[in-house]
């Protein structure tokens, strides 16, 4: 054990305020990063479902009626190769007029493959159902306009939450081979192919990235089923939402520096007592031939290891709080200002992880600050008061 680890063993760290103060402040992080990670991934993920991560049409337009376009590209096994690509899935897209009583109301019928329901069953937003009064049970009367209107009785097994329910457009979940039977389409036809990508690979960049390629690679092709395609990303699609996330980002990263300051502040303070209590300690160490960096290092270890405990006590703090919003969603939101009806967690470890390292960093480099004293501290005046 060295000299000035076990001296740092005999002191003890007066300022329990500075302490609760570090408690506080990486609770505070290690939430607001925990939140900020939560929308983004329920937001993106909300994006991914409505027009999956990159689009692959006729037109950048999500709610169209095209012509079809093959449910297999010749390009299909290609784009799957690309970096971040987890799948490719068609989609069939149709308009409608729902009527329930007295109230109709537009609505966007999209087709998936992987739905688990049978024939004619549909999934509605919540905001449809409060308009239009339908639950789960009840049927749904659909009308669909062009050269003739189609009428068709859905089955309501499922009200969901849609992320992106900003506008009128509301959008009802069917299965795949219905909307082709009502399209007039084959089963190898589809209005959309909608490309997943992996979650680590969603970020703006690399989501506009791919969508070049893609767009690259369908427009080089020279095959006469990819003739006319787009690829369209979603992070274009919808640029206020995205702008808003990258706005929330900034207003954690605002939070981690104002959260350090104050960590820092109180915990310099809270050192500068205990160096004004122990003058005559610092006295008799220089005495003994302890040089003044040896002598910081002891205060340091000090301070530091209070610091340590106030983090580790933060971040269970704030892990137990993320765990209990996300299994009761105790705290709620107005979907109409933040698209989701709650506050959304998501334990993100190496962020977290992260955040501790930056803000344990910054703190100990604020406390060198209040070591200065030491080179101030006269051995034969502190050691004759004394």
């Amino acid at each position: 054990m060295t000299a000035d680890r076990f001296i740092a063993r005999k002191l003890k760290f007066q300022g329990k305020l500075a302490a609760v103060s570090i408690a506080v402040s990486f609770l505070v992080i290690i939430v607001a990063v925990a939140v900020s990670s939560g929308f983004r991934h329920s937001v993106r993920d909300g994006v991914s479902t409505l027009t999956g991560d990159v689009r692959i049409s006729h037109s950048s337009a999500v709610a169209a009626e095209q012509a079809p376009l093959p449910v297999h590209l010749p390009s299909e096994e290609t784009i799957l190769g690309f970096p971040g690509v987890e799948s490719i899935r068609p989609v069939a897209v149709r308009a409608g007029i729902v009527r329930s009583g007295d109230v109709i109301h537009g609505v966007l019928v999209k087709g998936l493959p992987d739905r688990p329901d049978s024939s004619l069953c549909v999934s509605i937003p919540t905001r449809l159902s409060a308009i239009t009064g339908l639950k789960e049970g009840d049927d749904m009367t659909t009308y669909f306009v062009g050269e003739k209107v189609r009428v068709r009785k859905f089955h309501v097994t499922e009200v969901h939450r849609d992320m992106l329910e900003m506008d009128d457009n509301l959008v009802v979940y069917a299965n795949l081979a219905d909307i082709q039977r009502l399209n007039g389409w084959s089963e190898d036809e589809a209005s959309a192919l909608e490309v997943t990508v992996s979650p680590a690979s969603r970020s703006n960049l690399a989501v506009n990235d791919l969508t070049d390629m893609i767009g690259m690679r369908l427009l080089m092709s020279g095959e006469e089923a990819e003739e006319g395609l787009v690829a369209t990303s979603s992070v274009r699609t919808y640029p206020q939402l995205f702008d808003w996330l990258d706005l929330l980002d900034f207003n954690v990263l605002v939070i981690l520096v104002l959260m350090i300051v104050v960590a820092g502040f109180n915990m310099v303070s809270g050192l500068l007592i205990v160096l004004f209590r122990n003058i005559a300690t610092i006295g008799t160490l220089k005495t003994l031939g302890m040089g003044d960096r040896a002598i910081g290092r002891v205060f340091l270890r000090v301070a530091g290891g209070v610091v340590l405990k106030g983090m580790v006590a933060g971040n269970v703090l704030a892990l137990l709080f993320c765990i209990l919003q996300q299994t009761t969603h105790f705290l709620k939101l107005d979907p109409a200002n933040y698209f989701v009806s709650f506050v959304p967690v998501h334990i993100d470890l190496p962020w977290i992880l992260a955040a501790d390292a930056v803000a344990f960093a910054a703190i100990m480099l604020l406390l060198l600050i209040p070591t200065l004293f030491i080179a101030r501290v006269d051995p034969a005046v502190s050691v004759r008061a004394e």
